[in-house]
């Protein structure tokens, strides 16, 4: 097992006030997330230390990188569940989802409606990290047309996009959700998603926060952010949707 929570501060429960978390990489071996059902546990144990009472489970639906197919997730994550309890995890698993990326694959999905989905009604969707998509908005529209409402995962993280972006005023518009990664908060994916992850929340447009948990230097991190008295008050300041799932 990891003992990296022997070498640091206790973490402190502040997720609380969440409660459920609804992305994060913890089905093993399905993407770039974790590698054993062994780093899995220890992940969601730190979880439960840190406040978490829920979770959802979200792979990386990405072609070509991450090819997976739903009904080989669902079957991994129920192996998973078994493995959990097990070992006396007490975690409760609420349901497993994913994070498709809007890629030339998108459309032929649509088309088949194969969506892991968070509550049975939200589809998580990310873009590239590095260069913006042309026609985002239409599959946006296109989702909604179909009865499905969009989570847009870690608005932050996108360096051609902040709250002046004209095409990030339209999404808001269209009705998109923004999930923004609490990891961002702390610097953990640099200044600039930091600077905009605190743009996004006082601009009022964050519904839910997501550890997007890979693996144990995630909780690691998240341990650390837990003694974090900015994040502490942010989480007490702002409303979110978690709880609700």
């Amino acid at each position: 097992m990891f003992d990296f929570l022997k070498k640091n501060k206790k973490p402190e429960p502040i997720f609380e006030i969440l409660g459920t978390d609804m992305h994060n990489h913890l089905v093993p071996c399905v993407d770039d997330g974790s590698r054993s059902a062994e780093e899995s546990i220890e992940c969601i144990r730190t979880m439960q230390q840190l406040g978490y009472k829920r979770m959802y489970i979200t792979p990386h639906f990405q072609f070509p990188r991450f090819p997976n197919d739903e009904d080989d997730i669902r079957q991994r994550y129920e192996s998973l569940k078994k493995t959990l309890a097990e070992n006396g995890v007490t975690m409760e698993l609420v349901g497993v989802a994913g994070e498709y990326r809007i890629d030339d694959s998108f459309a032929h999905r649509m088309e088949t409606s194969r969506f892991l989905k968070i509550d049975d009604k939200y589809v998580l969707v990310e873009l590239s990290l590095h260069q913006q998509r042309m026609g985002v908005e239409e599959v946006i529209f296109d989702l909604h047309v179909k009865g499905y409402e969009v989570i847009l995962a870690h608005p932050e993280r996108y360096p051609y996009f902040n709250v002046h972006s004209p095409m990030m005023e339209h999404l808001k518009e269209q009705g998109v959700l923004f999930q923004l990664n609490v990891l961002s908060l702390g610097g953990f994916y640099g200044e600039g998603a930091q600077r905009r992850a605190f743009d996004l929340l006082n601009a009022g447009w964050v519904e839910f926060l997501g550890t997007d948990m890979h693996n144990t230097m995630y909780a690691h991190a998240l341990c650390d952010l837990s003694h974090n008295r900015k994040v502490r008050k942010a989480l007490e300041k702002y409303q979110f949707m978690n709880s609700a799932l």
